[in-house]
């Protein structure tokens, strides 16, 4: 039977306040158990454990072994795509909670354990909707590997996580989040165009003369020559990209000798680019070669200059974000909608969804007055579970009320 929009609001929430409790749950079992990219077998496995738990169809093995995919069936000729990350990072975590991570040298840092914990929550959710009304679109959950620096979301894309052979009918349209410590809790956050910059990183090798440390003019220093082009890099966004534009040039990495009485033979610079316009993207990147080299020739060494491409720039398509818009306004009247005013300068590979088809990533607020987290990244960093239930009601009922156009 059918049910009216309100009352279709009504039994989402109850659904809801029922999963919850199991979401908490599954979501510290995941922190405890953080994997880094392509190596999370056993996140994998409770992922597939809760979906055939609540006998919902997925498909495994995807982006080389720990992607899954998972489908419910709906009336719509299309589905809507929701997506969740799943790897953890190499950082040592400094909580004392009870779901610490068990993993040495490893956390969920970023928060997708709550991802995966919202996402699995939406599925449930769902699935048990389905049992009592057709649901008004097929629905895909992309549970993705390997977000942290592994490229897992082009994997997953040519694997066919969004096309019409891989668990039902081709996706539509995508939804994907991403927790925000910073942003109040039941506050929902984005925007038009570029979400996320282009993230990129380079590594310079500065080849000079060694010398003992007392006879410097014996020497080609490589110390010396890479210092200057760290801080020459830094000119490349203060000098050369337009100021209402947005760039970063980072060197974060510095390697350089093994003694105190010698001056060795080589440095070794590593660091991150970012930009927001694929124009200014090249442009550092062709600059960076081209400061490097320069620099280390007015000191007498050579400059040896690796670039390594990363993720392109997040971009919002203007529908999905009005659609995602009136969803929030409209049928989610307990979570505030908030517009970015400005673009973030980390990276994100939900670009690639975003890059075949009509995509809206988004924030999810996680502060409240009895919780205050560590920003992302942190060893301290830990997810608000009150926001659980905030992302699983937004991601059930985007499924449920997008609109094919």
């Amino acid at each position: 039977m059918k049910k009216t929009p309100a009352e279709l609001r009504h039994r989402l929430k109850e659904l809801v306040a029922e999963e919850t409790p199991r979401a908490v749950a599954l979501r510290r079992q995941l922190h405890t158990l953080p994997e880094l990219c392509y190596q999370e077998f056993a996140t994998s496995a409770c992922i597939r454990g809760a979906l055939d738990d609540a006998g919902i169809t997925h498909a495994d093995g995807l982006a080389g072994g720990t992607g899954t995919l998972a489908f419910l069936p709906g009336a719509s000729a299309s589905a809507v795509g929701l997506r969740a990350d799943i790897d953890g990072l190499p950082i040592i975590e400094e909580n004392g909670a009870a779901w610490k991570s068990l993993s040495a040298g490893r956390m969920h840092a970023c928060g997708h354990d709550g991802h995966t914990a919202i996402l699995l929550g939406a599925a449930r959710v769902l699935n048990r909707l389905g049992t009592e009304a057709t649901l008004p679109n097929p629905v895909r959950f992309i549970f993705q590997p390997a977000e942290e620096g592994g490229s897992g979301g082009l994997r997953m894309v040519e694997d066919g996580a969004l096309d019409v052979h891989r668990c039902g009918p081709a996706v539509r349209r995508i939804y994907g989040l991403h927790n925000f410590p910073g942003l109040a809790l039941g506050t929902l956050s984005t925007r038009c165009g570029a979400l996320f910059a282009s993230s990129d990183r380079y590594e310079i090798t500065v080849q000079g003369q060694a010398a003992h440390a007392a006879w410097p003019h014996h020497s080609h220093d490589p110390i010396v020559a890479a210092s200057a082009i760290v801080l020459a890099l830094q000119t490349i966004v203060s000098r050369e990209i337009d100021p209402v534009d947005a760039g970063v040039v980072s060197t974060t990495m510095f390697h350089a000798g093994t003694a105190t009485n010698q001056i060795g033979s080589s440095a070794v610079l590593q660091g991150t680019a970012r930009a927001l316009l694929d124009s200014t993207r090249q442009h550092i990147k062709t600059r960076v070669t081209e400061v490097a080299v320069a620099i280390a020739h007015a000191h007498r060494c050579e400059a040896h200059v690796r670039y390594f491409d990363g993720y392109p720039v997040t971009r919002n398509d203007d529908s999905a974000v009005a659609e995602f818009e009136r969803i929030v306004k409209n049928e989610l009247p307990t979570q505030h909608f908030a517009h970015m005013t400005a673009p973030v300068m980390g990276g994100e590979d939900f670009a690639y969804y975003a890059e075949k088809i009509p995509a809206c990533f988004y924030l999810l607020g996680m502060e409240d007055g009895h919780w205050k987290s560590a920003r992302l990244h942190q060893p301290t960093y830990d997810f608000n579970d009150a926001a659980l239930s905030h992302g699983i009601e937004a991601m059930a009922m985007l499924a449920l009320a997008d609109r094919a156009t």
